[in-house]
């Protein structure tokens, strides 16, 4: 069984988006899905940096999710204590990631989505350490970042591969009238070279 952990944060200084509707589109999507028997959910909301690494310890995911916004280099936007935006960057992210994707553990993580704005310097970090990871390259707008979440978790639980559920999640945004399909990006480094 695979677990799936979302990661949500909306600190109050930052603009509203509709992490709900993302959530409830993911589990939706799951709790029908043909192979819904091989997937665990766990989500966390209004998530601090330390609420990750203790939800890492707690649930031990192979798969997690961010939703929430993303500031390019300088990296994705948590909660501090009184709700307001805190930035983690990049590298720390990467830093925690080694430690959960290192194959000598149990069930290490094997994808990270990062379905938050510019968040694909972050995914290019992780990358180092996680063998699929998804990162938006610019803006994208909550209904396209919604899309893409659903379309690449129920391809998923259709018992689909993580390249065929990201552009499936592309094809969504497509779908649904959205001009961001080309905005998320999968990095996959640890692929073996074409010959």
């Amino acid at each position: 069984m695979q677990k799936i952990l979302i990661l949500a944060a909306n600190p109050k200084d930052t603009s509203r988006l509709r992490l709900d509707q993302e959530l409830r589109g993911i589990e939706e999507g799951l709790r029908r899905a043909q192979h819904r028997d091989e997937f665990a959910f766990a989500q966390r909301l209004a998530v601090r940096p330390r609420d990750i690494q203790r939800a890492m310890l707690e649930e031990t995911p192979q798969i997690v999710h961010f939703s929430g916004h993303g500031e390019g280099a300088e990296g994705l936007v948590f909660e501090d204590e009184t709700g307001q935006a805190k930035l983690v960057s990049g590298a720390a992210l990467a830093n925690l990631f080694a430690l959960f994707a290192d194959p000598a553990e149990p069930n290490p993580v094997h994808c990270v989505v990062l379905n938050g704005c510019y968040s694909a310097v972050q995914a290019e970090a992780i990358a180092e350490h996680v063998p699929y990871v998804v990162g938006m390259t610019k803006a994208v707008g909550d209904t396209a970042a919604i899309e893409f979440a659903v379309g690449f978790y129920d391809a998923l639980g259709a018992g689909r591969t993580v390249e065929f559920a990201f552009k499936l999640g592309c094809a969504a945004i497509d779908l649904a009238g959205k001009p961001e399909s080309a905005t998320p990006v999968l990095i996959n480094k640890q692929a073996p070279p074409a010959t």
